[in-house]
């Protein structure tokens, strides 16, 4: 026993000083690079980057993937270039020869976690030895994979996310089904749109407006006194909407753009984040109006709505987080996953709260906790890090304050004291988005090193196990 226990720390001695030829990967460099290998390398590395970057990953981890699939095949030296919109993969050989370059366009970004997860999972195959031309195929093959859920399912699946908001301020029974209901009708329009292919900008404006407009009716008839609908808050009902509606944007992944250094990949989410956020805005702005013309008022809340009792706090997060990862094509791992880190991120903001934080420090402290945590969770139940964080971060998201300015711009009557009442409220609604965004990616950058050495460490004692 002791004979095998001194072999073992003489094999850690020897690996600290010089590499195992037994342990490389069995995947060989092609030795003659001819330009059929290179296109073929290149097209391969491409793909799988351009279908990473469609379905949410950030460019950083696009990038690595390109290069990481591009070595293994024998090409190093490879420039990679992801744009908002596209994504470019040259190799040069040498002097003498023309360099090999590759370019795609990518098409508008449209969430599939579970396909991310697989095109990950490719990713790591390749690097452990998969033939070129067997990856080429299992790549085709992930590629034609169509969207885990039915349309239909997508649709309940956003009504739901305006559930589990209204459970997490604690609303009534009634309120709880009024949100699904008009959080329902909101996904109804946006989806007959789509297929009408109209820009996102317009649905957006158009999924406002139907919030909206099933608040103020809601409000009149509480006014007039119809029994379900007297002494209800109208308020959460946008709430919940806006929280809907700005779900799917994609604020961790701009805000770690513009961190690793993609400046124009983060402009380019950003402005089409404040594009899609604008318009919400301006759907929410017009139902008001609308409203205001018709003699409807919807009473603007002198404080912001709290949340609810803690049992409350974490039974919508995890409704919320379940509800985006279904509509995200999460398969059930990150499912469970995603509603383990809302858990986590509300309990870190409520506590925060407690110890006195404002709110957009509260966020941040929420948001560090899920990305942080769930970075190291992610490798071991080997699902995308990007996808759990931002199911987990949505619950934060200040729909309330979004309502409480847009509703005191519309009440102010144009009074500079009335818009400073109402622009109050969307700065803070701003710090909270600023928080949340950079909170996650903090976390996530945290969290990565630690990855690391945990990954080294369990190689190493898998080794010593042999």
């Amino acid at each position: 026993m002791a004979t095998e226990r001194r072999f073992r720390i003489l094999n850690s001695v020897g690996r600290v000083i010089r590499t195992d030829p037994d342990k490389v990967a069995l995947t060989e460099a092609y030795t003659v690079l001819t330009d059929t290998i290179v296109v073929k390398i290149l097209d391969l590395a491409m793909r799988i980057g351009e279908s990473m970057f469609a379905v949410g990953a950030s460019a950083h981890d696009v990038t690595f993937a390109i290069i990481r699939v591009a070595r293994v095949y024998g090409l190093t030296g490879v420039h990679v270039d992801v744009t908002f919109s596209a994504v470019s993969v040259s190799y040069h050989r040498g002097e003498d020869d023309w360099p090999t370059t590759l370019i795609r366009v990518v098409r508008a970004a449209s969430p599939d976690h579970a396909k991310l997860q697989r095109l990950q999972a490719l990713v790591v195959d390749i690097t452990d030895g998969m033939d070129l031309d067997e990856a080429r195929l299992a790549f085709r093959i992930i590629r034609r994979t169509p969207f885990l859920y039915r349309p239909i399912v997508v649709l309940f699946a956003r009504a739901l996310l305006a559930v589990g908001v209204a459970i997490l301020y604690g609303a009534s029974p009634i309120i709880i089904g009024l949100s699904f209901l008009a959080a329902l009708a909101a996904a109804f329009t946006q989806a007959g749109l789509a297929r009408l292919q109209v820009p996102l900008f317009f649905s957006q404006i158009a999924g406002g407006f139907v919030i909206t407009a099933v608040t103020a009716v809601v409000a009149a008839l509480g006014h007039a006194e119809v029994a379900p609908f007297v002494d209800v808050q109208p308020s959460i009902i946008v709430a919940s909407g806006i929280v809907l509606m700005l779900s799917g944007l994609t604020v961790v992944g701009a805000a770690q753009d513009a961190i690793d250094g993609f400046a124009l990949t983060a402009g380019g989410r950003i402005l089409d984040l404040t594009m899609q956020t604008l318009g919400v805005v301006l759907g929410i702005l017009i139902g008001l109006e609308a409203a205001r013309i018709f003699g409807v008022s919807i009473p603007l809340p002198t404080d912001a709505i709290p949340f609810g009792s803690l049992v409350a706090q974490v039974g919508g997060a995890i409704i919320i987080a379940v509800a985006v990862a279904l509509f995200n094509g999460a398969g059930m791992r990150i499912i469970l996953v995603s509603a383990f880190l809302s858990t986590i991120a509300i309990l870190g903001y409520s506590a925060t709260i407690a110890l006195g934080v404002q709110p957009p420090g509260a966020s941040a402290i929420g948001a560090l906790l899920a990305s942080f945590i769930g970075i190291l969770t992610a490798r071991g139940v080997h699902v995308p890090s990007v996808a759990v964080t931002t199911a987990a971060i949505v619950p934060l998201v200040p729909g309330t304050a979004v309502f409480r300015g847009l509703l005191g711009i519309v009440d102010s009557d144009g009074t500079a004291e009335g818009m400073l009442d109402g622009v109050g409220p969307l700065v803070l609604a701003a710090s909270i988005g600023i928080g949340l965004a950079a909170g996650a990616s903090l976390g996530l950058y945290l969290g990565t090193p630690l990855r690391a050495t945990l990954a080294s460490v369990s190689k190493s004692r898998a080794r010593l196990r042999r």
